[in-house]
């Protein structure tokens, strides 16, 4: 039996469910292209896919909305993978293992990839149902958003007629977003030298920490895993002797680290522990109100003798985890409760030969973003590091006098006797590319309640899927 059936919308949670089986993280794209491509062959829609496993369906307008401007529905297939440490689940072969509970669709051990399967799932839903009245529609389906939309800044635009975009993206009901931040991904490589050290082995390990999204829940005090490990690190230096064996923590760029762990050699393991122990019953008291299951622990391994970075590499790499800017940098001036600029170290990891750290930036004003890389570029420089960006992605700017945020607000109203909140995000939406592309481009980005996505705790509203469906199908019927 399938776990969604019996739901409703019944063809968008069937959809939701196929591609919940579907490997598709980012960088693994083959799966849900093919199935989308299938999907439109067994339909005899017409569809484009390029080399970036892109893949868009078109279908014609409706009796009655031949002459209609086109409707672009936009929806990105990958997901982020995070699972539990208990979690056994191959995220390479095998589909997610979604079950109900109460209001809400999770995933047993991961995360959901509700973001943005909801809005896959939404698009199929419209593209099979021949009942429904509506303009021709373009559906988009891009790949690797969640990477840098890459996919998005590889799309043949001109492949697209519409002037109207809905995205689906978003991820609280009651708002209708309407701009959002751009950024880039910034990778600090730190060249590591080795020399043999004596001591003993001892593993610091921080868990239990919110994780989250790194642009949404940047400015909700959620505690990042590797920054608070350079912490540790940096004042265990004045207490304490000992070698860094390695470090890391993260597995996305733009999620909130919530665990990280070092393996250091101590010249004095006991004493070492003793104050690292001392210390962490420091920052628990600190963070306990905004980060309640925190964990951290000393533990002492039996190996006494390794190569270990020498000391004044390892000195950089405190710096580096010390003084370097992460979290909210600047909040706006323009927008109330909007961050301006942030950034986000999500991966720190040890290699042969280096230590890397890689931060996701974000910002509403690409002068800010450009500044903030230059900030790190200094950061880089002063420490003897190599850095690089890429993955660049314009933010998207608000329009004045969009007939289609004004059409959502007279259905979501007529709906739910109230207007939507109107708002901007501190987050990337593929918007600001096909806005940067597409001339005098309309567009909004809609969505249902998703919470906590990012992490292992990413759930599905049932009831508001079923809302956010039925004024998406009301906008179409009145795009005339």
């Amino acid at each position: 039996m399938r776990k969604l059936e019996g739901l409703k919308p019944e063809s968008l949670f069937s959809f939701f469910e196929d591609i919940s089986a579907i490997p598709r993280g980012s960088g693994v794209r083959s799966g849900i292209r093919d199935y989308l491509i299938n999907f439109a062959k067994e339909r005899n829609l017409r569809f484009y896919t390029d080399g970036a496993d892109n893949v868009i369906i078109y279908k014609p307008a409706a009796k009655g909305f031949e002459n209609a401007e086109g409707v672009i529905l936009q929806s990105h297939t990958d997901i982020v993978w995070q699972k539990t440490a208990g979690c056994d689940i191959d995220f390479e072969k095998e589909g997610l293992r979604i079950y109900i509970d109460g209001d809400f669709i999770k995933a047993e051990g991961t995360t959901l990839g509700a973001d943005n399967g909801l809005g896959v799932a939404a698009a199929l839903a419209v593209l099979s149902d021949d009942s429904l009245s509506h303009p021709a529609i373009e559906a988009v389906f891009t790949s690797d958003e969640e990477i840098g939309m890459i996919g998005a800044g590889k799309l043949d635009m001109t492949r697209l007629s519409g002037k109207k975009l809905i995205n689906m993206d978003a991820e609280e009901p009651e708002v209708l977003t309407v701009s959002c931040a751009g950024g880039s991904d910034f990778i600090i490589n730190l060249p590591i030298e080795k020399t043999e050290a004596e001591g003993t082995f001892v593993k610091i390990k921080i868990a239990g920490l919110s994780g989250g999204h790194s642009g949404i829940q940047i400015s909700e005090g959620r505690v990042n895993a590797d920054m608070l490990l350079g912490r540790i690190l940096n004042h265990m230096k004045g207490k304490a002797s000992f070698y860094i064996k390695n470090v890391s923590g993260g597995t996305k760029a733009n999620a909130i680290p919530l665990e990280s762990e070092a393996l250091v050699i101590a010249e004095k393991a006991e004493e070492f522990t003793a104050e690292c122990d001392r210390y962490i019953k420091i920052i628990k008291k600190e963070i306990s109100s905004r980060e309640p299951s925190f964990t951290a622990e000393c533990e002492i391994l039996p190996e006494e003798k390794s190569a270990a970075f020498k000391k004044d590499c390892a000195e950089r790499v405190i710096a580096l985890l010390t003084v370097a800017p992460n979290g909210v940098i600047e909040m706006s001036k323009e927008i109330d409760n909007l961050v301006e600029t942030s950034l986000n170290l999500g991966i720190l990891e040890t290699t042969e030969k280096s230590v890397k750290a890689h931060f996701a930036l974000r910002s509403n004003k690409e002068s800010a973003l450009y500044a903030l890389e230059e900030k790190m570029t200094a950061l880089a420089n002063l420490i003897g590091a190599e850095c690089e960006t890429f993955g660049h992605y314009p933010p998207w700017e608000f329009k004045k006098n969009s007939p289609l945020q004004e059409l959502y607000k007279r259905i979501y109203k007529e709906k739910n006797g109230k207007e939507p909140l109107v708002e901007a995000i501190h987050a990337g939406l593929e918007c600001g590319l096909f806005a940067s592309k597409i001339n005098n481009l309309d567009a909004i980005a809609i969505g249902a309640m998703l919470k906590d996505v990012h992490t292992v705790g990413e759930k599905l509203s049932v009831s508001s899927t079923k809302d956010f469906y039925e004024i998406l199908i009301k906008v179409l019927e009145n795009c005339r």
